[in-house]
């Protein structure tokens, strides 16, 4: 049964941000509400990268696995400084996180995002072994970057932890359409709107924009976490059964009566936390392979 922070996420998400994304405003709104600005002050204080934008959130032990985090936000929105709660969460379980903050549409469009975050990639890959999770758009990008590590022949982490993730930007999944009515934030049409601010010119079927796609053998274990009434359903589903007929091992969670993103809401909802520290386990699993 879900509980009571998780069903008032829905409501007030439902009241508040969905008019903003799919009303009668016009695309122009709708961009904007998509491009959000968080008012909350971020969770605690994070120690920045001189050579790579983003953040750290260091454990402070020499032993600790690194975890490159990739925040979600349509690739229109989002920051370091948003997902820091759940980068925090990591860094308690015994990573030392690091967050991009890749380069967003619509002023950088596609690959722009996927360009920035296999460079941070590349550069912690030169130190050690990695691990890898993003949520959302982040987790579309972290699929899309093993796929594009694994083409160029180099190193893969060793484990990765999706949720939610964005992987198919045609909107071409059964879930789009089934749960139009049921998940609290997005419609189809905010969907495909965010995807071609994204795109600019490109394809929705490009693979690197959506991994889903493409050829899932030879990647790393996978989890993914996501819920029931979410659009994002069967980005979810069909890349859990594309990947294990690839050969892939694979783990697929769905929540029930969680709104997107509910990760970021640790502080609160027990779902976040649930989530979470299957995805801390997860990971910790293969941290030492």
């Amino acid at each position: 049964m879900a509980s009571l922070a998780a069903h008032l996420s829905r409501a007030v998400l439902r009241r508040f941000l969905r008019p903003r994304l799919c009303g009668e405003a016009g695309d122009e709104a709708a961009v904007r509400a998509l491009n959000l600005r968080w008012p909350w002050p971020p969770a605690g204080a994070a120690e920045t990268d001189p050579q790579t934008p983003g953040e750290w959130i260091r454990t402070g032990s020499a032993e600790a696995a690194t975890l490159l985090y990739l925040h979600g936000g349509a690739f229109m929105a989002g920051s370091p400084r948003l997902c820091r709660s759940t980068a925090r969460f990591f860094a308690r379980s015994g990573f030392d996180v690091f967050t991009p903050a890749y380069r967003l549409a619509p002023a950088h469009r596609f690959p722009a995002a996927l360009d920035d975050v296999t460079a941070a990639y590349e550069r912690l890959a030169a130190l050690g072994p990695l691990m890898l999770a993003g949520d959302s758009a982040g987790g579309g990008l972290a699929l899309a970057l093993m796929l594009r590590l694994r083409a160029r022949g180099l190193p893969l982490p060793r484990a990765a932890a999706l949720f939610s993730p964005w992987t198919d930007l045609s909107a071409s999944g059964a879930s789009t359409r089934d749960n139009e009515g049921k998940d609290p934030i997005f419609t189809r049409r905010a969907l495909r709107l965010a995807a071609r601010q994204y795109l600019g010119e490109a394809s929705a079927r490009e693979l690197e924009a959506s991994p889903l796609f493409g050829d899932l053998t030879g990647l790393p274990p996978l989890l993914l976490h996501v819920g029931a009434d979410e659009l994002l359903l069967d980005d979810s589903r069909r890349l859990a059964e594309r990947a294990a007929a690839a050969g892939t091992k694979v783990e697929l969670k769905i929540f029930p009566s969680v709104p997107h993103g509910w990760q970021l809401g640790v502080a609160f909802m027990p779902e976040a936390r649930a989530s979470l520290r299957e995805a801390a386990a997860f990971l910790a699993r293969y941290a030492g392979d």
